[in-house]
Protein backbone atom coordinates (compact mmCIF):
# COMPACT_ATOMS: atom_id res chain seq x y z
CA UNK A 1 0.00 0.00 0.00
CA UNK A 2 1.37 3.85 -0.49
CA UNK A 3 2.39 5.57 2.12
CA UNK A 4 3.33 9.27 2.59
CA UNK A 5 7.31 10.01 2.72
CA UNK A 6 9.41 12.54 3.35
CA UNK A 7 9.83 15.02 0.14
CA UNK A 8 13.38 15.52 -1.23
CA UNK A 9 15.73 18.37 -0.36
CA UNK A 10 14.79 21.30 -2.87
CA UNK A 11 11.06 20.19 -3.38
CA UNK A 12 8.27 20.42 -0.63
CA UNK A 13 6.41 17.96 -2.27
CA UNK A 14 5.75 15.25 -4.79
CA UNK A 15 2.73 13.60 -5.76
CA UNK A 16 3.44 10.85 -8.26
CA UNK A 17 0.51 8.99 -10.41
CA UNK A 18 -1.95 8.96 -7.42
CA UNK A 19 -5.32 6.98 -7.90
CA UNK A 20 -8.41 7.78 -4.82
CA UNK A 21 -11.29 5.61 -5.18
CA UNK A 22 -14.50 5.77 -2.96
CA UNK A 23 -16.59 2.76 -4.20
CA UNK A 24 -17.22 2.74 -8.09
CA UNK A 25 -15.89 6.63 -8.67
CA UNK A 26 -12.47 7.66 -8.90
CA UNK A 27 -12.04 11.23 -7.80
CA UNK A 28 -8.23 11.23 -8.47
CA UNK A 29 -6.95 9.44 -11.74
CA UNK A 30 -3.27 9.38 -11.97
CA UNK A 31 -2.66 12.96 -10.71
CA UNK A 32 1.31 14.57 -10.50
CA UNK A 33 2.20 17.29 -8.55
CA UNK A 34 6.05 18.71 -7.64
CA UNK A 35 5.87 21.58 -6.02
CA UNK A 36 9.03 23.61 -5.00
CA UNK A 37 10.36 24.89 -1.38
CA UNK A 38 8.82 28.21 -0.76
CA UNK A 39 6.01 28.35 -3.35
CA UNK A 40 2.20 29.46 -2.90
CA UNK A 41 0.43 27.02 -4.78
CA UNK A 42 -3.22 27.73 -5.45
CA UNK A 43 -5.50 24.82 -6.51
CA UNK A 44 -8.74 25.21 -8.74
CA UNK A 45 -11.42 22.80 -10.21
CA UNK A 46 -14.70 22.85 -10.18
CA UNK A 47 -17.24 21.50 -6.99
CA UNK A 48 -16.53 17.85 -6.37
CA UNK A 49 -13.18 17.47 -8.66
CA UNK A 50 -11.12 16.21 -6.03
CA UNK A 51 -9.56 19.19 -4.63
CA UNK A 52 -10.26 18.65 -1.14
CA UNK A 53 -9.17 14.46 -1.19
CA UNK A 54 -6.19 15.66 -2.57
CA UNK A 55 -5.38 18.05 0.43
CA UNK A 56 -6.64 15.43 2.97
CA UNK A 57 -3.90 13.08 1.54
CA UNK A 58 -1.35 15.90 1.54
CA UNK A 59 -1.87 16.61 5.24
CA UNK A 60 -2.27 12.91 6.07
CA UNK A 61 -5.35 12.00 7.02
CA UNK A 62 -6.06 9.99 3.87
CA UNK A 63 -4.16 7.98 1.56
CA UNK A 64 -4.14 6.82 -1.74
CA UNK A 65 -5.17 3.65 -3.87
CA UNK A 66 -2.22 3.71 -6.00
CA UNK A 67 1.21 6.44 -6.13
CA UNK A 68 2.73 7.59 -3.94
CA UNK A 69 3.00 11.00 -1.89
CA UNK A 70 6.36 13.02 -0.20
CA UNK A 71 5.41 15.51 2.02
CA UNK A 72 7.26 17.26 4.40
CA UNK A 73 6.86 15.95 8.43
CA UNK A 74 5.57 19.38 9.56
CA UNK A 75 2.54 20.16 8.04
CA UNK A 76 -0.58 21.55 8.85
CA UNK A 77 -4.39 22.10 7.27
CA UNK A 78 -7.32 24.36 7.53
CA UNK A 79 -10.45 23.28 6.81
CA UNK A 80 -12.81 25.53 5.41
CA UNK A 81 -14.75 24.51 8.67
CA UNK A 82 -13.10 25.97 11.74
CA UNK A 83 -13.35 23.15 13.41
CA UNK A 84 -12.81 24.53 17.19
CA UNK A 85 -13.92 22.99 20.07
CA UNK A 86 -17.01 24.62 21.78
CA UNK A 87 -15.95 23.45 25.53
CA UNK A 88 -12.24 25.35 25.15
CA UNK A 89 -11.37 29.09 24.66
CA UNK A 90 -9.61 30.61 22.05
CA UNK A 91 -6.32 30.00 22.95
CA UNK A 92 -6.92 26.15 24.60
CA UNK A 93 -8.13 25.46 21.22
CA UNK A 94 -5.22 27.23 19.30
CA UNK A 95 -2.83 24.94 21.86
CA UNK A 96 -4.50 21.57 21.44
CA UNK A 97 -1.43 18.86 21.34
CA UNK A 98 1.52 21.59 21.52
CA UNK A 99 3.70 20.54 24.27
CA UNK A 100 6.84 22.28 25.70
CA UNK A 101 6.70 24.77 28.85
CA UNK A 102 6.51 27.93 25.69
CA UNK A 103 3.11 26.18 24.08
CA UNK A 104 0.81 29.46 25.40
CA UNK A 105 3.29 31.64 24.80
CA UNK A 106 3.62 30.17 20.73
CA UNK A 107 -0.03 30.01 20.89
CA UNK A 108 -0.37 34.02 22.01
CA UNK A 109 2.04 34.98 19.36
CA UNK A 110 -0.10 32.66 16.50
CA UNK A 111 -3.17 34.68 17.53
CA UNK A 112 -1.48 38.10 17.25
CA UNK A 113 0.30 37.31 14.23
CA UNK A 114 -3.91 36.61 12.70
CA UNK A 115 -4.72 39.58 14.66
CA UNK A 116 -6.70 38.50 17.85
CA UNK A 117 -4.15 39.12 20.12
CA UNK A 118 -6.74 40.29 22.57
CA UNK A 119 -8.91 37.05 22.18
CA UNK A 120 -7.23 34.41 23.73
CA UNK A 121 -9.72 34.12 27.17
CA UNK A 122 -12.89 34.03 24.07
CA UNK A 123 -15.15 31.37 23.82
CA UNK A 124 -15.48 30.28 19.85
CA UNK A 125 -19.10 30.69 19.90
CA UNK A 126 -18.12 34.41 20.94
CA UNK A 127 -16.89 35.05 17.61
CA UNK A 128 -17.31 35.60 13.96
CA UNK A 129 -17.26 33.47 11.07
CA UNK A 130 -14.42 35.20 10.10
CA UNK A 131 -12.79 35.10 13.54
CA UNK A 132 -13.17 31.79 14.00
CA UNK A 133 -11.66 30.80 10.48
CA UNK A 134 -8.57 33.16 11.91
CA UNK A 135 -8.46 31.08 15.47
CA UNK A 136 -8.06 27.72 13.09
CA UNK A 137 -5.34 29.20 10.66
CA UNK A 138 -3.30 30.21 13.84
CA UNK A 139 -3.52 26.72 15.51
CA UNK A 140 -2.14 25.49 12.10
CA UNK A 141 0.92 28.03 12.13
CA UNK A 142 1.86 27.48 15.82
CA UNK A 143 3.35 24.29 14.98
CA UNK A 144 5.56 26.07 12.46
CA UNK A 145 4.92 23.64 9.58
CA UNK A 146 6.93 23.87 6.51
CA UNK A 147 4.20 23.15 4.14
CA UNK A 148 0.66 24.55 5.05
CA UNK A 149 -2.79 23.52 3.48
CA UNK A 150 -5.61 25.57 3.15
CA UNK A 151 -9.40 24.12 1.98
CA UNK A 152 -10.85 27.20 0.61
CA UNK A 153 -9.80 30.18 3.07
CA UNK A 154 -11.34 33.06 1.54
CA UNK A 155 -14.77 31.21 1.00
CA UNK A 156 -17.27 33.00 2.78
CA UNK A 157 -14.97 36.08 4.53
CA UNK A 158 -15.63 39.94 4.48
CA UNK A 159 -13.22 42.32 2.67
CA UNK A 160 -11.41 43.00 6.16
CA UNK A 161 -10.44 39.22 6.91
CA UNK A 162 -9.77 38.66 3.31
CA UNK A 163 -7.07 41.27 4.00
CA UNK A 164 -6.09 39.37 6.86
CA UNK A 165 -5.89 36.33 5.17
CA UNK A 166 -4.27 37.57 2.56
CA UNK A 167 -1.07 39.24 4.68
CA UNK A 168 -0.50 36.61 6.92
CA UNK A 169 -0.52 33.97 4.10
CA UNK A 170 2.33 36.02 2.35
CA UNK A 171 4.11 36.45 5.33
CA UNK A 172 4.19 32.89 5.76
CA UNK A 173 5.69 32.49 1.95
CA UNK A 174 8.41 35.30 3.22
CA UNK A 175 9.35 33.17 6.07
CA UNK A 176 10.06 29.88 3.93
CA UNK A 177 6.77 28.20 4.29
CA UNK A 178 5.36 26.47 1.06
CA UNK A 179 1.42 26.91 1.20
CA UNK A 180 -1.15 25.24 -1.06
CA UNK A 181 -4.81 26.55 -1.06
CA UNK A 182 -7.95 25.83 -2.89
CA UNK A 183 -10.38 28.42 -3.98
CA UNK A 184 -13.63 29.29 -6.41
CA UNK A 185 -11.73 33.02 -6.02
CA UNK A 186 -10.04 33.56 -9.33
CA UNK A 187 -9.08 37.31 -8.28
CA UNK A 188 -7.47 36.36 -5.05
CA UNK A 189 -5.83 33.58 -7.52
CA UNK A 190 -4.15 35.69 -9.96
CA UNK A 191 -3.28 38.41 -6.94
CA UNK A 192 -1.08 35.70 -5.05
CA UNK A 193 0.16 32.55 -6.70
CA UNK A 194 3.21 31.56 -8.13
CA UNK A 195 1.98 28.37 -9.46
CA UNK A 196 -1.22 27.42 -10.81
CA UNK A 197 -2.60 23.45 -10.48
CA UNK A 198 -6.47 22.61 -11.84
CA UNK A 199 -8.04 18.99 -11.71
CA UNK A 200 -10.87 18.61 -13.66
CA UNK A 201 -12.75 14.98 -13.92
CA UNK A 202 -9.82 13.92 -11.37
CA UNK A 203 -7.34 14.88 -13.81
CA UNK A 204 -4.70 17.44 -13.93
CA UNK A 205 -5.82 19.99 -17.05
CA UNK A 206 -3.13 22.71 -15.94
CA UNK A 207 0.55 22.97 -14.26
CA UNK A 208 2.08 25.94 -14.37
CA UNK A 209 2.87 29.92 -13.74
CA UNK A 210 -0.14 31.96 -14.69
CA UNK A 211 1.92 34.31 -17.51
CA UNK A 212 2.86 30.89 -18.78
CA UNK A 213 -1.15 29.29 -18.56
CA UNK A 214 -2.21 32.83 -20.42
CA UNK A 215 0.45 32.61 -22.80
CA UNK A 216 -0.36 29.48 -23.99
CA UNK A 217 -3.91 30.46 -24.56
CA UNK A 218 -2.28 33.93 -26.69
CA UNK A 219 -4.21 37.00 -26.95
CA UNK A 220 -7.75 35.83 -28.20
CA UNK A 221 -9.73 37.68 -26.29
CA UNK A 222 -11.24 40.98 -26.35
CA UNK A 223 -12.61 43.34 -23.56
CA UNK A 224 -14.84 46.48 -24.84
CA UNK A 225 -17.35 48.44 -23.56
CA UNK A 226 -20.31 49.54 -25.71
CA UNK A 227 -23.21 51.96 -25.35
CA UNK A 228 -26.21 50.60 -26.47
CA UNK A 229 -25.97 48.02 -28.39
CA UNK A 230 -26.10 43.98 -28.70
CA UNK A 231 -22.99 42.04 -28.65
CA UNK A 232 -24.86 38.46 -30.04
CA UNK A 233 -24.03 37.11 -33.61
CA UNK A 234 -20.76 39.18 -33.53
CA UNK A 235 -18.31 37.69 -36.63
CA UNK A 236 -15.14 36.69 -35.31
CA UNK A 237 -16.29 36.21 -32.01
CA UNK A 238 -16.92 32.35 -30.05
CA UNK A 239 -18.47 33.79 -27.06
CA UNK A 240 -19.29 36.67 -24.98
CA UNK A 241 -19.49 37.14 -21.48
CA UNK A 242 -20.64 39.90 -19.78
CA UNK A 243 -19.32 41.33 -16.37
CA UNK A 244 -21.79 44.22 -16.32
CA UNK A 245 -18.88 47.31 -16.54
CA UNK A 246 -17.36 45.33 -19.20
CA UNK A 247 -17.69 42.78 -21.82
CA UNK A 248 -14.91 39.81 -22.70
CA UNK A 249 -15.03 38.84 -25.95
CA UNK A 250 -13.40 35.10 -26.83
CA UNK A 251 -12.01 35.34 -30.54
CA UNK A 252 -12.44 32.93 -32.80
CA UNK A 253 -9.46 31.01 -33.87
CA UNK A 254 -8.02 33.48 -36.93
CA UNK A 255 -10.35 35.64 -36.47
CA UNK A 256 -9.41 39.89 -37.54
CA UNK A 257 -9.80 42.30 -34.12
CA UNK A 258 -9.80 45.22 -36.21
CA UNK A 259 -12.65 43.71 -38.15
CA UNK A 260 -14.28 43.42 -34.63
CA UNK A 261 -13.85 46.47 -33.90
CA UNK A 262 -15.60 48.20 -37.07
CA UNK A 263 -18.34 45.96 -36.26
CA UNK A 264 -18.69 47.07 -32.81
CA UNK A 265 -18.27 50.71 -33.68
CA UNK A 266 -21.07 50.09 -36.66
CA UNK A 267 -23.57 48.79 -33.26
CA UNK A 268 -22.54 51.89 -30.88
CA UNK A 269 -20.31 53.86 -29.22
CA UNK A 270 -17.08 51.64 -28.07
CA UNK A 271 -15.70 52.96 -24.94
CA UNK A 272 -13.32 50.72 -24.15
CA UNK A 273 -11.85 47.86 -26.71
CA UNK A 274 -8.57 46.36 -25.45
CA UNK A 275 -7.01 43.09 -26.58
CA UNK A 276 -5.52 40.68 -24.23
CA UNK A 277 -4.47 37.12 -22.62
CA UNK A 278 -8.31 35.73 -21.22
CA UNK A 279 -8.24 36.11 -17.60
CA UNK A 280 -7.87 32.97 -14.96
CA UNK A 281 -11.84 33.06 -14.58
CA UNK A 282 -12.44 32.44 -18.59
CA UNK A 283 -9.73 29.31 -18.76
CA UNK A 284 -11.41 28.33 -15.88
CA UNK A 285 -15.03 28.20 -17.72
CA UNK A 286 -13.18 26.74 -20.97
CA UNK A 287 -12.03 23.49 -19.10
CA UNK A 288 -14.77 23.44 -16.73
CA UNK A 289 -17.61 24.24 -19.25
CA UNK A 290 -16.43 23.22 -22.45
CA UNK A 291 -18.69 23.92 -25.61
CA UNK A 292 -20.05 20.14 -26.89
CA UNK A 293 -18.26 20.71 -30.36
CA UNK A 294 -15.04 21.06 -28.01
CA UNK A 295 -12.12 18.81 -26.43
CA UNK A 296 -13.66 17.81 -24.04
CA UNK A 297 -10.28 17.48 -21.38
CA UNK A 298 -10.62 21.09 -21.58
CA UNK A 299 -6.85 21.88 -23.04
CA UNK A 300 -6.16 24.67 -24.93
CA UNK A 301 -7.69 24.31 -28.51
CA UNK A 302 -5.10 26.47 -30.09
CA UNK A 303 -1.87 24.90 -28.73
Amino acid sequence: MSTATVAPAGINTVVTEVVRRFGDRTVLDGLDLTIASEELVVLLGPSGCGKSTLLRLLAGLDRPDAGTVEVPKRRAVVFQADRLLPWQRVLANVTLGLRGADADERGRAALFEVGLGERTRAWPKQLSGGEAQRVALARALVAEPELVLLDEPFSGLDPVNENLFREVILELKRQGTTIIFSTHNMAVAEQLCDFIFMIYRGRKVLDGTLDLIQDSYGFDTLRVRVEGASLNGLPGVDRVTDFGRYQELRLVRGADPQGVLVELMRRGRVDRFERTRPSLHDIFVRIANPPTDGPADGLNPSS
